[in-house]
């Protein structure tokens, strides 16, 4: 009898739990720019390179000025998120020293393997490659001072789940350097206006929605804007 009954309370609590409110699962974010990073699928290296690392390109001629805006201090830690052939990977390694360190981030695992390869051989030991996913830095939690994102948030597929991880990886008050293309109509150039998803406001807006404050808008660019965030 007691089996009998047993079965019987089983069978309603079931069936009233096809009647009951179920929390509903969080909506995955969906693919803001598809096909952005096809042709970083398997990267030439040298090839990029020669269209990175050229006189002629904005943040190429000025490198320096830009590295002295991070205000980069011996021992400090920084990632360089989407780091390509390593450009300013190299310079960040040669300001922090050799008690700093600096994350080669990087969605092609080629651009990560080479960034590390060229540091070694201008002798920077203090260089660790990352090779990331769309979703994640995959940076260890609280590892960093500084991310550092120069023409890559448009090439952020999850712009919030990336966010997310690079808040994870700052330090308290540490900050998020972003450089990129000037979305403006009338002025900015048809592939820009094409291949960049969002402007520089709307860019702002998302950065603070996922947790920072902008502390520096710096006017030193033209073709590009130059922000810096603090994590709250």
């Amino acid at each position: 009898m007691f089996i009998r009954q047993t079965l019987i309370m089983i069978s309603l609590l079931v069936g009233l739990g096809l009647w009951l409110p179920t929390t509903p699962s969080l909506q995955a974010e969906e693919n803001a720019n598809p096909g952005i990073n096809r042709h970083y699928q398997e990267p030439d290296f040298e090839r990029w390179r020669s269209t990175f690392e050229r006189p002629g390109r904005e943040v190429y001629d000025r490198r320096h000025a830009i590295v002295d805006a991070l205000e980069l201090e011996p021992g400090m830690r920084i990632a360089d998120v989407g780091a390509g052939t390593g450009l300013f990977t190299r310079l960040f390694a040669k300001q922090v020293g050799d008690t700093g360190k600096v994350y080669a981030v990087d969605i092609a695992e080629n651009f990560v393997e080479n960034v590390v390869r060229t540091s070694r051989e201008q002798g920077l030991n203090n260089v660790e490659g990352i090779v990331n996913d769309q979703q994640s830095t995959r940076l260890p939690e609280r590892s960093v001072d500084r991310v550092f994102l120069s023409d890559t948030y448009h090439h952020f597929e999850y712009p919030g789940a990336m966010l997310a991880s690079i808040h994870r990886a700052l330090r308290p008050n540490g900050k998020l350097a972003i450089i990129d293309f000037r979305k403006q109509p009338g002025r900015s150039s048809s592939w820009v206006m094409s291949h960049v998803r969002a402007n520089k406001d709307q860019v702002i807006d998302e950065v603070a929605a996922a947790g920072f404050e902008l502390v520096r808008d710096l006017p030193m660019l033209e073709e590009n804007y130059f922000l810096i965030f603090r994590r709250r």
